[in-house]
């Protein structure tokens, strides 16, 4: 009889962890709350930060509000920032507010009121004393001519005009295009206007010189913000009721443009009846500055946070909420139980490689199917068993080590050389230097060093698992324990000689040693040396130890041999 793993439905059950690995619209309704009041509180009137590593579950948040938020009838705009990835200030502040604009206006032009509502009277019959039609349609044409001048004015320069820009620049249909979305259906989360924009920005960049580009489209913004607003106090008259604008990724807008972008929308947001969303990697972010003058969003004052970063520390909370959303796919593909797909040392194991993100749980246990069904088709009695094992999820999160790098490669385009040593410093101090997975740092430690840490933790190649571990040699001193990410040394990186940490466990005196602590300011050398010497007497200890060993009785010895 063939395992559970070999059921048809399994087949079913990749699919859907397949299609549910990118946020969508179409799989809102997975959607499981990591934390009881983050759906009320992202739906609340309120500027919110959203922080999470990636995959952490920002989007299907940020999807999940703004849907329920349309579906009472709120007007809403979802923007995706990723593709105006490498553009800079202040075009990617033009490109944003045309893309929020587009969005607000395919939402006004499709939205019908429910009957018997007093947005049906306010927004259909109700007529302008201005002009012969009826609030919503002077609505719709005020919001598309800032869309046409938003339009204009991103490919505009000092000394050239919109025309002569398009006989000039053949590549150049943009307009042409945004043009035609408008009068289709767009709605407010398709990334169709968001791309077509982005494209535009390449496709006219010219020969402009960048100080004439940039004083231009800023005194025009600046000129623009008491027009954005009347729009958006309109837009809240008329329907009765607040907006709200989700602004998803912004961690891959340039950092230094990411305070003013920010600092601009919340002009036009304040006292008009705009909430403002914004998802992104707390430290691969910049949401506020103190100096020369204060610019973006002070979490406190202006806005407030949201995490959702669910870390290995809490680690029983993790293993249960990760296996409440896989059960969910299991449900919903009606395969086999996870209890009966999944060893209770495989679960564990699956945590722990996850680091407790959603995304690569569920990737590395589809994968961990592929290697358990291998595994029993060479051998269908193996040892282990008919789930996957511990060892199964260790293969898995060993290739799936590889989409991780491509991820990082992805992410971390301005500072990717200093990110990349930092981390193969660590990776050698914990398997040349230590043989281990867990170290410790410095909790008060800060500096450059102590920064690319803390984006490597973001960036999942590091795992937070203890706050507050002290260590008995280094009285008056705070650390906290990190793990050095599975895939650096299981699967085909796979190491015998490492211990694995069970930091998860009671025992806290397994992280109190000072062999543990490891300094991010390090130079390479400096960490050579070290792994040198702790090579020396670790090969010392062993002989010690072998030569230490007591003779046998010649009669026992006879026997052995």
């Amino acid at each position: 009889m063939k395992a559970p793993l070999f059921e048809k439905a399994v087949d079913g059950l990749l699919t859907l962890l397949e299609e549910g690995a990118r946020a969508s619209k179409r799989s809102v309704h997975r959607f499981i709350e990591p934390m009881q009041g983050t759906l009320r509180r992202a739906k609340s009137k309120r500027h919110h930060l959203v922080f999470g590593r990636r995959g952490s579950g920002k989007s299907s948040l940020l999807y999940k509000s703004a849907t329920e938020l349309t579906d009472s009838g709120f007007a809403v705009a979802y923007v995706d920032l990723e593709p105006f990835k490498g553009h800079h200030y202040p075009d990617v502040l033009v490109s944003v507010l045309l893309a929020s604009f587009e969005k607000f206006h395919s939402w006004l032009r499709n939205y019908v009121p429910r009957p018997g509502k007093r947005q049906w009277y306010t927004l259909w019959i109700r007529r302008s004393r201005s002009r012969n039609c009826c609030l919503r349609d002077e609505l719709l044409q005020a919001v598309a001519q800032e869309i046409d001048e938003l339009r204009k004015t991103l490919h505009l320069a000092d000394d050239s005009t919109i025309c002569s820009r398009v006989t000039v620049d053949d590549k150049y249909t943009t307009s042409e295009k945004l043009a035609a979305n408008a009068k289709g259906k767009t709605g407010p989360f398709e990334n169709t206007v968001e791309t077509s924009i982005a494209r535009g920005v390449e496709a006219s960049r010219g020969s402009a010189k960048e100080e004439k580009f940039k004083r231009s489209k800023i005194d025009y913004l600046h000129r623009k913000i008491l027009d954005y607003q009347a729009v958006f106090g309109k837009l809240a008259e008329l329907t009765g009721s607040d907006c709200y604008l989700f602004l998803d990724d912004m961690y891959h807008l340039v950092r230094t443009d990411q305070p003013q972008l920010l600092d601009y929308f919340h002009r036009i947001a304040k006292g008009h009846s705009l909430w403002i969303k914004v998802g992104t990697i707390r430290h691969r972010s910049s949401w506020y500055v103190h100096t020369p003058q204060p610019v973006g969003l002070k979490i406190g004052d202006d806005a407030d946070e949201i995490n959702l970063d669910m870390t290995l520390e809490r680690f029983s909370t993790s293993r249960a909420f990760l296996s409440q959303v896989l059960d969910y796919y299991v449900s919903e593909a009606k395969s086999p139980t996870r209890d009966a797909l999944l060893s209770d040392g495989g679960l564990t194991r699956l945590v722990i490689a996850s680091g407790g993100v959603t995304r690569d749980f569920l990737g590395i246990f589809r994968r961990a199917v592929e290697e358990a069904r291998e595994r029993l088709n060479r051998s269908p009695d193996h040892a282990r068993g008919d789930k996957i094992s511990a060892e199964d999820v260790n293969m898995a999160a060993g290739s799936y080590g590889d989409r991780k790098k491509d991820e990082f490669k992805k992410d971390t385009l301005d500072d990717q050389a200093q990110l990349d040593e930092a981390f193969q410093k660590i990776r050698r101090f914990c398997l040349e230097k230590l043989h281990g997975n867990v170290f410790l740092v410095d909790q008060e430690a800060n500096g450059r060093d102590a920064d690319l840490v803390q984006e490597l933790i973001d960036l999942r190649l590091v795992h937070h698992v203890k706050s507050r571990v002290t260590v008995s040699s280094r009285p008056g001193q705070v650390y906290r324990a990190l793990l050095l990410d599975v895939s650096q040394y299981t699967g085909e990186r796979k190491r015998k000689d490492i211990e694995m940490v069970d930091f998860w466990k009671d025992d806290r005196e397994l992280l109190r040693k000072a062999s543990l602590i490891y300094d991010a300011a390090i130079a390479p050398k400096e960490l050579d040396e070290q792994i040198k010497a702790a090579g020396r007497i670790r090969d010392g200890n062993m002989a010690a130890s072998a030569g230490a060993q007591p003779e046998l009785p010649l009669e026992i010895h006879r026997k052995s041999v």
